[in-house]
């Protein structure tokens, strides 16, 4: 088993180094081959890294005293970035010394810096931000989760290629199905952008996937598709209504159950099932965002996970390194041919959206 290595960013996050050390000592369970090399305060990361026996033999420090900020605008991050641990870890991914970065940080400096640094790949025209959403039927990816607030017909089709390819590489789906997000599945309905991708992907032959058509929001929690495309301002208000719906269910739940003593007593009953319950809605299971598109792969966790959220951000970065994501995006685009001219944004341009 070859060894694969990964960058990881090892300031960033809300709860510190701490967390961000024992998830990869819980990634490492389940990916034996992976090493990692933390970008970070030596005196901070290398005792944490010493008291996790599974990180022992397969860990480097490289030394960095400065971070970015929850706080920092993705501009300003990209002028004073260099030499900081989030800026590090990319570029262990441009230099090929590590297969994918992995950072809990400021997401739109993250999305900056690794524009700057690994460029988009050919034939794309933005990068997108995808993640696992859960459902009736497993697991869904969707995408964008909020890179882009407007797309045009052609961000949508990239994207459906990009989340195919995901699909097959983290949920070893051979011929995933993929819809389009939108208010109806009728064919005339959906704005300009939506309709056209529509079209397009029912016109073109030998697809790497099945395009189901039109998925609306009921129908990402039913598992209607494997993959759910929608521009970044649908698709990441779709997510977070789902995360709120998740707690208003726990809510619910814990409210009905303090009711009266019989209920309580059917508490202790169901605490088997309940706790069942509660982990299978837990975020930190889906926790992890890749930013497809790039010459690279970078993992944005969520900056208040904890260990198990982190292992599972680290777990994305190793299955599409494992699954050959970058090769296989760029082998798939062929069938569409290159972006449009004037499609190029610069990384300034990139960055003012996401401040």
């Amino acid at each position: 088993m070859s060894p694969m290595v990964i960058a990881v960013d090892a300031m960033g996050g809300d709860n510190g180094p701490s967390v961000i050390v024992g998830g990869a000592a819980i990634a490492r369970e389940r990916f034996p081959q992976v090493r990692f090399v933390f970008f970070g305060d030596e005196a901070v990361v290398a005792p944490l890294v010493k008291g996790q026996p599974l990180l022992a033999d397969c860990s480097d420090i490289i030394h960095t005293a400065t971070a970015i900020s929850s706080d920092e605008k993705p501009s300003v991050a990209m002028r004073r970035g260099k030499g900081t641990s989030m800026w590090m870890a990319c570029e262990a991914v441009r230099d090929g010394k590590a297969q994918a970065a992995v950072s809990a940080g400021n997401t739109g400096a993250l999305m900056a810096i690794a524009m700057l640094l690994l460029r988009k790949a050919p034939a794309i025209s933005r990068p997108a931000i995808a993640s696992f959403v859960p459902t009736i039927r497993g697991e869904s990816i969707m995408l964008d989760l909020g890179a882009n607030v407007g797309c045009d017909e052609r961000n949508l089709v990239e994207f459906a290629f990009m989340g195919a390819a995901f699909a097959r590489a983290s949920l070893g789906l051979p011929r995933p199905k993929v819809g389009l997000l939108n208010i109806g599945t009728e064919d005339l309905k959906g704005n300009e952008a939506v309709r056209g991708a529509a079209q397009v992907l029912r016109d073109a032959t030998d697809l790497p996937f099945e395009f189901c058509g039109f998925v609306e929001g009921n129908g990402i929690a039913q598992g209607t598709a494997d993959v759910i495309v929608a521009d970044g301002f649908a698709g990441n208000i779709a997510l977070k209504t789902q995360e709120g719906t998740a707690r208003l269910i726990s809510a619910y739940l814990a409210a009905t159950f303090r009711r009266s003593i019989w209920s309580k007593i059917g508490y202790l009953l169901a605490r088997p099932a309940l706790q069942a319950l509660r982990e299978r809605l837990d975020p930190n299971r889906y926790n992890g965002g890749a930013l497809l598109g790039l010459n690279g792969l970078v993992v944005k966790s969520h900056g208040g996970t904890n260990a198990v959220g982190f292992a599972a951000a680290i777990g994305i970065a190793a299955d599409l390194a494992i699954g050959g994501f970058v090769d296989r995006v760029l082998d798939d685009l062929k069938r569409i041919g290159p972006a449009p001219a004037g499609a190029e944004e610069t990384t300034e341009e990139q960055a003012a959206v996401q401040s």
